[in-house]
């Protein structure tokens, strides 16, 4: 019994304190007057979700319909741009806008890419098609692609990918054949 003693004592001595804390923390909780000064109106009630499981049909904005619809605007600026470049003469008005430089690859990768920059001079966002060939270290050109920036901001340089699957496994250097702004 003795040696319970110091054990009572701490209990009795920290009843009073688990008391206190434990009124406090129902005061609080069931303080429902809100139309107080200082009471914060971002205090939401929480309902606990639904037992059923989510529906195991497909969302209608799934990853592969959101790459679907991102290839399809690629393709969409691509074909534009093509367009565009086939009614130039020469080299085009923007060649000196624009700049590209080879990816590094590996023999194994099955694209080539090619890194182009564009360069808006102009004061207002405008369309920019650029002609990128692939040529090899005779200069043969062994790939011609064509890629489009839309909407490119004034005084800002925009990159956009050029890809070839014909230049893939092989060293390529590629170069702008046209670009034309507008």
């Amino acid at each position: 019994m003795k040696a319970n003693l110091p054990a009572r004592r701490a209990v009795r001595a920290l009843a009073p304190v688990a008391v206190a804390a434990l009124l406090c923390a129902v005061t609080a909780a069931c303080d429902s007057d809100t139309s107080g000064e200082g009471t914060d109106q971002g205090v939401h009630t929480l309902t606990p979700a639904p037992a059923e499981s989510p529906s195991e049909a497909p969302s209608p904005r799934t990853q592969e319909s959101f790459a679907a619809s991102v290839s399809a605007e690629s393709e969409r600026v691509r074909q534009e741009a093509a367009k565009r470049l086939a009614e130039v003469e020469g080299r085009g008005n923007a060649v000196g806008d624009v700049s590209v430089n080879g990816l590094p690859m590996t023999a194994s990768e099955e694209v080539g890419s090619a890194l182009v920059r564009v360069t808006n001079p102009t004061d207002e966002a405008t369309f920019f098609a650029v002609k990128v060939e692939f040529v090899d270290a005779e200069d043969k050109v062994l790939d011609t692609v064509v890629v489009g920036v839309e909407d490119a901001p004034p005084d800002r340089t925009v990159t956009v990918q050029a890809n070839s699957r014909k230049a893939a496994g092989v060293k390529t250097f590629p170069r702008v054949a046209q670009a034309e702004r507008g």
